[in-house]
């Protein structure tokens, strides 16, 4: 049986939130990362609108340079739990449609919908059905290629963004390959790319056509592996347990800093959002790490393996203070903090909790009622009192 895989990829995910929560940013310009603070700040651009695109700016760009190319947009910092909670509505659509569910990312995911096909129709079909229930749902587009295999999926659905729908007939996957940009293929980065365009071979076709022999005796097995999905050739299949690997977030200082408080309460709040996210993916992280990039970007990170698996504050925040604190260089301005999770267990997966422990236990009932809240009314809902500065506090106290 000739398998069908859908690729559905969210349109520009971040900043069509944030035009959908606000009117006002409709049709112009939007951009999702840190401070540009008029062209002096740091950090990168998470994601940006399509009407910002034709500024020549694009994700992971530095977000000093799109101010100079756009200094009339609208700069927004990303709200991840709100990003996430739309992320949770989005795939609850998906999942309706088939239980072979694979995640990828926030904003994208892999469908197997071969067995579906008798139920809700054919590939284009089920397609179309999704980006309907998105649009009419949660007011977002969503771009989704239709194919016999991930590979030629996941090119076809970045092809005609944003709002796209673009199938790849069984029979027909070497024709749809042949003349686009041999970038286009999976594993060919920027020195790959130079590399075989140095040889000539400027779009997929022509590495197609190349005898295997030629391939391999150029690259090696990069060299098959490439001809194979020059090809259209894919076996991999749709694996649902591939997809929340790791969680975490990081923050990059608007000035490098030395404050050794600032680096604590941020990474309490970098912690609460780590812990959100994974209680709302319904995972246990059994490794914590803690990574600094120092005023001379050079990256270090400690790490540690819990002897029980954890999703709370409670739990994750003493761990990362240790790792941070061993970090730490006197005298050595630190730039980014970052927190991240891994060797993710689910709720069936045997965390290793001890049943005489009460304290994780009631950590978690309370984290639960807290995550309601969110849920009800926001992220800024509720903020920790180590969250909230003296100020702050003082106004609270008045009122």
């Amino acid at each position: 049986m000739i398998r069908t895989i859908l690729h559905v990829d969210m349109d520009a995910f971040y900043a069509a939130v944030e035009q959908r929560d606000h009117p006002e940013y409709r049709s112009k310009p939007v951009f999702v990362g840190s401070d540009p603070k008029q062209g002096k700040g740091r950090g990168i651009v998470a994601t940006c609108s399509y009407e910002a695109r034709k500024f020549g700016i694009h994700s992971a760009q530095p977000i000093s340079k799109a101010w100079k190319l756009c200094p009339h947009g609208i700069y927004v910092r990303p709200d991840i739990e709100k990003y996430t909670r739309v992320s949770s509505r989005v795939m609850d659509i998906l999942a309706e449609y088939t239980d072979l569910l694979e995640q990828v990312s926030i904003d994208e995911a892999f469908l197997d919908v071969t067995g579906s096909r008798k139920l809700f129709g054919s590939g284009i079909e089920i397609a179309n059905k999704i980006k309907r229930r998105i649009h009419q749902e949660l007011q977002l587009t969503a771009s989704v290629g239709v194919a016999r295999n991930k590979f030629l999926a996941k090119v076809a659905s970045d092809l005609k963004k944003p709002d796209g729908l673009v199938v790849v007939e069984p029979g027909r996957e070497k024709d749809f390959l042949a003349p686009l940009d041999i970038g286009r293929l999976w594993g060919v980065g920027p020195k790959t790319e130079a590399y075989l365009k140095n040889l000539g071979l400027e779009r997929i076709g022509q590495l197609a056509d190349l005898p295997q022999k030629n391939c391999i005796a150029r690259m090696g097995k990069v060299g098959a592996h490439l001809l194979r999905l020059a090809r259209g050739i894919d076996d991999r299949p749709v694996l649902p347990e591939d997809g929340c690997k790791s969680i975490g977030h990081e923050i990059t200082f608007e000035q490098d800093t030395m404050n050794f408080e600032l680096l604590g309460k941020t990474l309490l709040d970098l912690t609460e959002r780590v812990a959100y996210r994974l209680r709302k993916n319904k995972v246990y992280a059994r490794t914590i790490a803690v990574k600094f990039r120092e005023s001379d970007f050079s990256t270090r990170s400690r790490r540690t393996t819990l002897d029980h698996s954890a999703n709370t504050t409670e739990e994750i925040f003493p761990v990362a203070l240790i790792l941070m604190k061993s970090l730490v260089r006197e005298g050595v301005p630190v730039r980014l903090i970052g927190v991240h999770t891994g060797n993710l267990e689910t709720e069936d997966s045997g965390k290793q909790m001890s049943l005489l422990d009460e304290v994780p236990q009631k950590d978690r009932q309370l984290a639960a009622a807290l995550d309601d809240i969110v849920q009800r009314f926001g992220g800024k809902a509720v903020t920790r009192a180590a969250l909230v500065s003296s100020k702050e506090l003082a106004d609270i106290r008045e009122h």
